[in-house]
């Protein structure tokens, strides 16, 4: 399946660089996935020539444009198809666990504590990366917050009982059944539609305003084709992936904010749609129960995965995330 998407994807690609110029094929985010890849990552490869000084020439396609499954971004990267990609965390954590030990449930509770623990664990991710993908990691960021919206009323996490609740990955399945409620993967793009014809009652979305996780994505490079450039390039090149990094981290806080005044049909509201959605009061003891699910629930379950083909997953997050939370 992933050798017949390359090859339709080859075809999407047309014109020649000049022989001194470098090409550098990029695989965005999904083209409906939203503003952030609509009105930040996809302007800044456009113009990343222009950004860097590097005799470059960029070519971006979204991943759904290319007929790739998000779920192989990983492999993709190791191919060699595409010299950068745009990494969906929980959806390529299957291929690589130590991913989604950036964004256990209950560990990102803020914007703030996300960049925290990025920066703590990204290392090793990064040396992950390295060693089974080819590739290097520039940079991890946030989707968003991955809070509750229902058709049922909720007020508070024990509302769950029972209701059918889209997640995003296993570490989030886990954890909503710890609250006697029943987990569904499916891909984001399915959500309002299912939500509509009652396949789920819920989405870990909005609007009960408690972060589960942040939706961590990346970018990752394909080694050869960082070899390509001199060292002075790959720090240009490094460089401005980091201020897009940075760029997006700010935009996504922004998006929040201001998708959280839309709902509760609140103004300024500059880049969503009004509605007027009830927002839950989040009590102590929802947060509490966030906030241990990290230690009882997302961790032991997520350690053995990651220890399965890592040895040293585990030990490495206790020594870095897991020493500021005291685990």
């Amino acid at each position: 399946m992933l050798r017949t998407s390359l090859i339709a994807a080859c075809t999407l690609f047309a014109g020649v660089a000049a022989a001194d110029t470098i090409t550098l094929r990029v695989l965005g985010q999904p083209s409906g996935s939203g503003l952030i890849a609509q009105q930040v990552e996809q302007p800044f490869f456009e113009s990343l020539a222009e950004r860097t000084g590097l005799d470059i020439r960029v070519e971006y396609l979204p991943i759904d444009v290319a007929g790739i499954p998000d779920t192989d971004g990983l492999r993709v990267l190791r191919s060699g198809l595409f010299d950068i990609v745009s990494l969906r965390g929980p959806q390529v954590s299957r291929d690589e666990p130590s991913i989604l030990g950036l964004d256990l449930v209950g560990l990102n509770t803020s914007f703030e504590a996300g960049r925290a623990n990025v920066e703590a664990f990204m290392p090793y991710v990064d040396q992950r990366l390295q060693a089974q993908f080819n590739a290097k990691l520039y940079g991890m960021w946030p989707a968003g917050p991955q809070v509750i919206f229902c058709k049922p009323e909720v007020n508070t996490l024990s509302d769950l009982h029972e209701l059918r609740i889209r997640v995003g990955d296993q570490s989030a399945a886990n954890f909503v059944s710890r609250l006697g409620a029943i987990g569904i993967s499916m891909p984001f793009g399915e959500v309002q539609q299912s939500l509509a014809r009652g396949v789920v009652d819920c989405a870990t979305t909005t609007v009960l305003p408690i972060a589960l996780q942040l939706a961590m994505n990346g970018y990752g490079i394909n080694l050869k084709s960082l070899a390509r450039f001199t060292d002075e390039e790959q720090a240009a090149l490094e460089a401005a992936m980091a201020e897009l990094n940075n760029e997006i981290w700010g935009f996504s806080e922004e998006l929040y904010a201001d998708a959280m005044r839309c709902n509760a049909g609140q103004q300024p509201c500059e880049r969503g749609t009004l509605y007027s959605l009830t927002e839950a009061p989040v009590t102590e003891k929802d947060l509490q129960i966030v906030s241990d699910a990290v230690a009882e629930v997302s961790l032991p379950i997520w350690a053995e995965q990651c220890n399965a083909v890592a040895a040293d997953c585990e030990a490495v997050w206790r020594s870095t995330i897991g020493a500021g939370l005291g685990l």
